[in-house]
């Protein structure tokens, strides 16, 4: 992974725990989900972006953006979406409003949701003193969702391969 990437997804998750270290939001979210134009993201990526394609493939198809005065490579079309690229593969995208999973889990769904949703998630603590969120890890196979969250809401998904996914919260980086 690149070093612009740790330091990216570093940045994003004090952000991301920061923000969430407020008073929660009153009231649910109906359905889970939020409301306006929703997308799925699943254990295989995107619509048009797959796990393990590789960066010229997405350049090549007009999708990725490595031209912007941005810290990594952006999607065309997905603003909320940071990839990470490992040895010029995707192997995770960092996904924030208004994506969702095929089972309805997106930022603002309540913790107990990913448990109902997930029953085999694993639970992922933050190292003590940081300000980091905790993690709920859904594997299935060699693919993952990695859920950030503040104890009661999910604030974050990453989804991509399993072990880079939980090396991302191990080592407590960003897409950047």
């Amino acid at each position: 992974m690149k070093l612009r990437q740790f330091a990216f997804i570093a940045t994003l998750l004090t952000a991301a725990s920061i923000a969430g270290s407020g008073v929660p939001p009153t009231g649910s979210i109906p359905n889970g989900r939020p409301a306006g134009n929703v997308e799925i993201i699943d254990l295989n990526g995107l619509r048009n972006i797959e796990f393990g394609v590789t960066e010229d493939e997405l350049t090549r198809r007009g999708i990725l953006r490595t031209s912007l005065d941005a810290c990594g490579p952006m999607l065309a079309g997905h603003d909320m979406v940071s990839p990470v690229f490992v040895e010029d593969k995707l192997v995770l995208l960092w996904v924030g409003d208004p994506m969702r999973t095929p089972e309805g889990i997106t930022a603002g769904s309540p913790v107990d949701e990913v448990w109902d949703r997930y029953p085999k998630v694993s639970r992922l603590r933050a190292p003590q003193g940081t300000r980091r969120l905790d993690g709920l890890l859904a594997r299935s196979g060699d693919r993952a969702y990695l859920f950030l969250h503040d104890g009661r809401t999910v604030r974050k998904t990453i989804a991509g391969y399993a072990d880079w996914a939980r090396r991302l919260f191990d080592e407590g980086v960003g897409p950047c």
